[in-house]
């Protein structure tokens, strides 16, 4: 049956927008007074509340004022994760480095042991809180990446943990397979040696059980270089998975080899050369910033402004994550992002919403139009340009996964 849901003050589809490049806010499609036909899971159409009536029978009605948006998507998390690391932040805010507490066995090391320690059951619960509150702060669809198991069973374990969850949750959830987070902490083997285990021993279970179809690599000074990563990467484009990368977090030059091998998506960069900006700007690849991870750790923001007037594709996510980003906030943080970073508001939504799509290969959603999974969120204001203004503390108040309404 067709359901139409309206009226809206403001409908900003995010359709027919560049997904490359720089973006004004006389670029948005604001429909006033709007209204959006659902069908099952399916938008059917979208326009003027009052013309849309006379074609459906079935109205929910929206009360009071509400400026819509498609679901936000976070693509890039590590909520799949047990324990804390306060103590570690209490360090890294007296000016203890985050490579140093890594070499020194603490950072992921120590949630890799902590993640062990819990039952499945328990991490489930834990996973699927965080994952809640970011249902209802708008985040209808998100990534979520191992990397806390100590060896490939642990990672099989997680990633089992990951799908199960996606079972259960409204939300859509893109599992990753980063079991090439760090090299193992005790290990007896070398790094490239680790990185062929994964690929010998995992990616084929990963294939059989069709637990993920993405895998992603650290590449770093204290993780894997990159002729490791290349030769890890290009093993797995040929097996057949879509391919990510960290790259670019303290150190430069795992870009290029990231974009190489055909990387969907490159994330964090905080430390990007002309050239690399270049380089990105020139491939089809999706440049994922991580707003949450500067503000963690101290570093400078990724050079967001200079990557979309160069012409990159341009992403923004949470980093979600125990050690570096542990916030958690995509709106608050992309919010803050967009006034260092001097952002429009097309540009923000895009990023978080049809651009991290993108990131993620995904077609049917980040835009509110025919034919598109029906996933919008509301906020409770006249004017969209409030959403930014109140930097995140302003969440969505109307929430509509697959065309059901939830309540918090």
């Amino acid at each position: 049956m067709k359901t139409l849901f309206g009226p809206f003050t403001q409908i900003l589809t995010m359709s027919n927008m560049s997904s490359k490049g720089s973006l004004s806010d006389d670029q948005l499609r604001i429909i006033k007074n709007g209204g959006i036909i659902v069908e099952g899971d399916i938008i059917v159409e979208v326009g003027n509340f009052s013309d849309l009536k006379h074609i459906c029978k079935s109205i929910h009605e929206i009360e009071p004022e509400y400026v819509i948006l498609p679901g936000l998507i976070d693509c890039h998390t590590h909520i799949c994760f047990a324990g804390s690391r306060a103590d570690e932040y209490s360090k890294k805010i007296q000016g203890i480095k985050y490579q140093q507490i890594l070499s020194e066995g603490g950072g992921i090391y120590q949630t890799m042991q902590q993640t062990e320690l819990t039952s499945d059951e328990e991490l489930q619960i834990l996973t699927n809180n965080r994952l809640k509150r970011h249902f209802f702060d708008g985040v209808l669809t998100c990534e979520i990446k191992s990397g806390y198991g100590k060896d490939l069973k642990q990672e099989l374990r997680l990633l089992k943990v990951i799908n199960q969850i996606e079972q259960e949750s409204p939300t859509d959830i893109i599992p990753t397979c980063l079991a090439a987070h760090v090299p193992p902490k005790n290990k007896n083997n070398s790094s490239r040696e680790y990185l062929k285990s994964i690929v010998k021993g995992l990616f084929p279970i990963l294939k059989k059980e069709n637990l993920t179809k993405r895998i992603d690599i650290f590449i770093e000074k204290d993780a894997f270089n990159s002729p490791e990563a290349e030769e890890f990467l290009n093993s797995a484009k040929k097996n057949g998975f879509d391919i990510t990368a960290h790259v670019n977090q303290f150190s430069t030059h795992g870009l290029s080899v990231a974009i190489r091998n055909g990387a969907i998506s490159v994330d964090h960069l905080e430390v990007m050369t002309d050239e690399e900006i270049k380089l990105l700007s020139n491939s089809d690849t999706t440049g994922v910033v991580l707003p949450g991870c500067s503000l963690g750790l101290g570093l400078p923001f990724a050079p967001a402004r200079k990557m979309l007037d160069s012409g990159c594709k341009l992403a923004i996510a949470t980093d979600w994550n125990p050690g570096s980003a542990p916030m958690g906030d995509l709106l608050m943080q992309a919010s803050v992002l967009a006034s260092n970073q001097k952002l429009s508001n097309a540009e923000v939504f895009s990023g978080l919403t049809y651009r991290s799509a993108n990131a993620l290969g995904l077609k049917n959603q980040g835009t509110i139009e025919p034919n598109k999974t029906a996933d919008f969120i509301g906020f409770k204001v006249s004017d969209y340009r409030e959403i930014l203004y109140n930097q995140g503390k302003i969440k969505p108040s109307f929430i509509c996964k697959r065309g059901k309404v939830y309540d918090k």
